[in-house]
């Protein structure tokens, strides 16, 4: 069975998520916002309290505010680093993101691999794969796991709200049509966990979002 925790972080209330296997103690760094340095230590403690490895860091999309932690991540655990390849120039200028907020922090190395829709990535016995959702930014993927109903939405879809669309490579009919062909085609009973807010479900979004009128 796999679990998920929820870390609320950095001026920007970004949700940074761990996600592990129950059995074999395999787990899923997922979109580390950990901007000060007591927020990356509740992350760290909670991994070594519960005993977690550290399998795979996954930035659902490259803006500032989910990924202030990758350095200290892979640099602490090693895991293997996924990142989507059309938002490396955001990774790659990561400190210049910085300084337009005023906000220092440690460059963010380059991924071991990109995402795509093809890859399978397993913790314990349990696959999840990746949703390509462009809109937000050129090349953000959500996460879909689908034996337990959920899916990692990112800056995508929110409660009854959506992504921006006015920063670099944004773009409101993309992310729209994202939204619609790769979201609102799950089950309606799939909980979506944001990247920043409460989590919602597909069913409730179709019904209540402003945006999906």
């Amino acid at each position: 069975m796999l679990k998920i925790e929820k870390f609320v972080v950095s001026p920007f209330s970004e949700n940074t998520y761990i996600v592990w296997d129950d059995e074999s103690q395999e787990t899923a760094l997922i979109d580390p916002g950990t901007l000060e340095i007591y927020e990356f230590d509740e992350v760290r403690e909670f991994i070594e309290f519960n005993k977690l490895k550290l399998k795979f860091l996954i930035n659902t999309h490259c803006h500032l505010d989910h990924i202030f932690g990758n350095k200290k991540f892979k640099d602490l655990y090693n895991p293997k680093f996924y990142a989507p390849e059309l938002d490396i120039p955001l990774l790659k200028n990561s400190t210049k993101q910085g300084a337009q907020f005023g906000i220092k922090f440690d460059d963010s190395p380059l991924p071991d691999e990109y995402i795509n829709e093809e890859l399978l990535l397993t913790l314990g016995n349990r696959g999840f794969k990746f949703l390509f959702t462009p809109g937000h930014t050129p090349g953000e993927f959500c996460i879909y796991f689908e034996e337990e109903k959920f899916c990692i939405t990112g800056d995508v879809l929110f409660l009854e709200s959506i992504g921006r669309t006015d920063l670099w490579g944004g773009d409101y009919n993309t992310l729209l049509s994202s939204i619609k062909e790769k979201l609102l085609t799950l089950p309606d009973d799939t909980i979506i966990y944001p990247g920043h807010g409460d989590r919602s479900s597909i069913g409730y979004e179709k019904k209540f979002n402003p945006f999906l009128k």
